[in-house]
């Protein structure tokens, strides 16, 4: 398996930051979800058609991939279909320079549960990976908002006759929201689980969701990861620490330090 943070984690940090601190961690790949003030990646200098061949061949030369970029496309209600379809084309065709293979989509904007339209996002889900086919990018559906209820999730991609369709696990929504255990989510949705976001939190007695440094935290990491290993799965386990939004969170380069040590233990005890 192979290991990932977000940039949404580091939102003060320069590429140049970024990408050092990737490779000084024994980081595989880097998740592309906005720099600085930019939240758009199809925005950002590096990606722009001056820089996007010294930004590959840089990483290239340390060894580094961009393992997804993380769209804010949302596909799960009718007046923000022309601006999630749009809005996914982009990030496709950036995902198609660059060979990332995953651009993740939103059933809505939000973890918390909105009531949605499920059929617009049938046919607008099948209409991106439609798009998306030719180009070898698989766009990824995250279980956030209704879609954390895995068997709501399970039954909408099973309606999906696309080939590259596929899931975006975030571990965290679908135990705090929906109270499932590992395997509970896995027997819904782990077969078409391509990516991984792995947090790792507790719940207050108050009800709210508190994150942790992986490990610090009671949410069932190894249990999902030992799950999905049985069916084969090799994919990217990605670090998603919402400081971008959580600012009083700990400090990226005492957490992404951490992730590696602490996830490469667990992928070394199932491989016992």
């Amino acid at each position: 398996m192979k290991l990932s943070f977000s940039t949404v984690g580091c939102p003060d940090w320069s590429f140049e930051d970024i990408y050092a601190s990737a490779k000084d961690f024994g980081y595989d790949a880097i998740e592309i979800r906005g720099m600085g003030t930019e939240l758009s990646a199809t925005k950002l200098s590096i990606f722009s058609d001056f820089y996007i061949d010294a930004t590959m061949e840089k990483l290239r030369s340390i060894n580094l991939d961009i393992s997804m970029f993380a769209s804010n496309a949302v596909i799960g209600f009718q007046n923000l279909a022309e601006a999630g379809r749009e809005e996914a084309f982009e990030y496709i065709d950036l995902a198609y320079k660059t060979n990332v293979p995953f651009v993740r989509l939103m059933i809505s904007p939000r973890p918390e549960v909105d009531e949605v339209d499920l059929n617009c996002a049938a046919d607008l889900y099948s209409e991106i990976c439609e798009y998306a086919k030719n180009k070898n990018v698989t766009p990824l559906i995250e279980t956030n908002g209704i879609f954390a209820e895995s068997k709501v999730l399970a039954d909408f991609m099973a309606k999906i006759s696309c080939e590259n369709k596929g899931v975006l696990w975030d571990i965290n929504h679908p135990c705090r929201y929906f109270n499932e255990t590992a395997k509970q989510t896995f027997d819904n949705i782990g077969k078409y689980a391509k990516y991984l976001h792995i947090k790792d939190s507790v719940k207050t007695p108050m009800g709210k969701i508190e994150y942790r440094m992986t490990g610090y935290g009671d949410l069932p990491i190894f249990d999902i990861i030992k799950l999905l290993a049985s069916i084969g799965y090799d994919g990217v386990l990605s670090l998603e620490w919402t400081k971008r939004w959580q600012p009083d969170l700990q400090e990226p380069g005492i957490v992404f330090s951490q992730y590696v040590s602490y996830m490469r233990y667990l992928i070394g005890e199932i491989k016992k």
